[in-house]
């Protein structure tokens, strides 16, 4: 079956939010609809929260999920900002249980790359693309060529003061330590150096709710590479998540 609108669904640290996406021109065709994320985050009460966003939709067919976590084959393998017991969970089994709908899960950052890449500031571009979305951690995308390197995780790098990098650099370390938009930057500008001298990508797109607040931090980083901020914002995750979906779902046939 051919199909053209998937629900997107985009889990997050403190909120789990979805709308219905128009696959082909990389739109939401529907507000979105948040719930906050249960505490614990367990697959049991996270896959019904899921379930719950789907009913508002009345929604019956197939769903793309961003997940803050490592996925291969719907398989979770890590736990970064989830409840450890998701480790060897199949989550796209997990969710078709719960809602009776086919469901294809991928990395949430990952989700935010495929959008941005086909629908945002990435377009066009078949250079070496690095997506960094700030949060509660540093989600990390690169495409090279225009084809996706997935689950890269490279917020957990560890920087020469040996921290690892998203609890030096993320959004939730500025807040948590109340630091200075200026002083936050120093420190998200020392990751991109290392990334950088890494990876020399030919363009860096910040994503994550940080996209919309380039004017605060943007003129603080001295990196070679172009910086820009992701054209479609928070939405990324969801249209991504749904695109997903489509791409899997071809995937597994």
């Amino acid at each position: 079956m051919k199909f053209r609108h998937v629900l997107g669904i985009d889990v997050g640290g403190s909120g789990i939010k979805g709308a219905l996406v128009d696959t082909k021109k990389g739109i939401m065709t529907t507000e979105r609809h948040r719930i906050e994320t249960p505490q614990p985050a367990t697959p049991e009460a996270v896959v019904k929260t899921i379930y719950e966003i789907s009913r508002h939709f009345n929604w019956k067919g197939p769903i793309g999920i961003g997940f803050p976590a490592v996925v291969q084959n719907g398989l979770v393998k890590t736990a970064s900002n989830i409840d450890n017991s998701w480790i060897g969970v199949d989550i796209d089994a997990l969710v078709k249980n719960m809602t009776g709908l086919p469901a294809f899960a991928v990395n949430d950052a990952d989700a935010a790359g495929m959008a941005e890449m086909s629908f945002g500031a990435g377009m066009d571009m078949k250079g070496t693309i690095m997506l960094v979305t700030i949060g509660t951690g540093l989600g990390t995308v690169m495409f090279t060529r225009g084809k996706l390197l997935a689950n890269t995780e490279l917020g957990h790098v560890l920087l020469k003061n040996g921290m690892e990098a998203e609890l030096y650099a993320s959004d939730a370390a500025r807040k948590n330590e109340d630091l200075s938009w200026e002083d936050w930057a120093r420190r998200f500008n020392e990751y991109l150096l290392y990334i950088e001298n890494l990876f020399w990508p030919e363009l860096f797109i910040i994503g994550g709710g940080a996209s919309k607040k380039e004017g605060k931090f943007f003129d603080y980083l001295t990196v070679d590479t172009p910086v820009v901020a992701a054209m479609l914002q928070n939405d990324a995750g969801i249209i991504g998540a749904a695109m997903s979906a489509k791409y899997y779902k071809k995937q597994k046939k």
